[in-house]
């Protein structure tokens, strides 16, 4: 069997930022039911770093799977101190390879290096492998809170980890 090349780079490609609302409102139709009120919640997320409204450096990236589109990433700023991993993907056909730990990575690196203390996200209880993955990556649950969201009874959870 020939190996796989995984390679990342940053996000800024055309097509990126609609690949990235596309890919997310597909899988989480598939995988867990959401609804299109997820891919309007991306597209929001997406415009937003489009149009730079964070209040510090931000970054994302683009995972390519033998030169195809299979994950993503973005970095920005929740304060003057604090990161924001948003958006993490992982294409289920790139399942095993190590891409979302090199994209959470990846995230990381860039948040030490514009200076941030610490990196937070939000998640849902739903997503086991994202929450192994945040895990692993040194990443502590901080608050848990039921809503109901994208067509779904969920729980939404906040981690934190120390840069």
């Amino acid at each position: 069997m020939a190996e796989r090349e995984v390679t990342l780079r940053p996000l800024g490609r055309p097509g990126d930022l609609g690949w990235v609302v596309m890919a997310h409102g597909e899988f989480y139709e598939r995988e867990f039911g959401w609804d299109a009120d997820f891919e309007a919640l991306v597209a929001r997320i997406v415009t937003d770093y489009a149009e730079g409204k964070g209040a510090g450096p931000q970054a994302a990236w683009i995972a390519e799977l033998d030169g195809r589109r299979a994950g993503c990433v973005f970095c920005v700023s929740a304060d003057r101190r604090t990161a924001k991993l948003r958006l993490l993907l992982a294409d289920p056909a790139a399942r095993g390879l190590g891409l979302g730990t090199r994209l959470v990575e990846e995230c990381l690196q860039f948040a030490r290096g514009a200076g941030y203390e610490a990196i937070t996200l939000w998640t849902n209880d739903t997503l086991a492998s994202a929450r192994h993955l945040y895990q692993k990556c040194g990443f502590q649950l901080v608050a848990e809170e039921p809503h109901h969201s994208f067509g779904q009874d969920l729980v939404g959870q906040t981690w934190q980890r120390h840069l």
